[in-house]
């Protein structure tokens, strides 16, 4: 049996029921909270997830798709950048090729399609900005029990 080791940071909070896709893809900065029931989908790229990062409940972040332009169904993939204090809601999707820019906040039960600007608030389906993100981002998501 292959087994497969993710590579991860300090101090992270690590909620139940994590699955990940070909684990060795992805990395996990400092620091970070990943909340349960998380999909995080290394098989295509890497998936890179920076320090004092949030991410919520159910939320599923991928870097491999099928093409719907294919005519055999084919897999297209891309690399996934989650930048430092980047908060992601609950149940969030996220695709392939995206970056999430540094203290960039994506809404619950949105789908991001496209990359993030630093410091954008975004919302919906697809993801669009519908805010600007003021704080001054000098905090630790992890180890925060407020939510079992």
């Amino acid at each position: 049996m292959k087994l497969f080791k993710v590579r991860l940071g300090r101090k992270n909070t690590i909620r139940l029921y994590i699955k990940m896709l070909k684990p060795s893809s992805v990395i996990i900065g400092n620091e970070c909270s990943i909340n349960q029931k998380v999909l995080l989908d290394g098989r295509g790229a890497e998936l890179i997830i920076g320090n004092f990062v949030d991410i919520g409940y159910e939320t599923n972040i991928w870097t491999l798709e099928h093409d719907p332009h294919s005519n055999t169904h084919d897999v297209k993939a891309g690399k996934v950048i989650i930048e430092d204090y980047a908060w992601i809601a609950s149940r969030v999707t996220v695709l392939p090729g995206v970056t999430i820019g540094k203290g960039a906040v994506v809404a619950a039960g949105s789908i991001v399609t496209k990359d993030v600007l630093p410091m954008s608030i975004v919302g919906g389906v697809p993801a669009k900005i519908i805010g600007e993100r003021r704080s001054g981002l000098n905090y630790s998501p992890a180890y925060k029990t407020y939510f079992r």
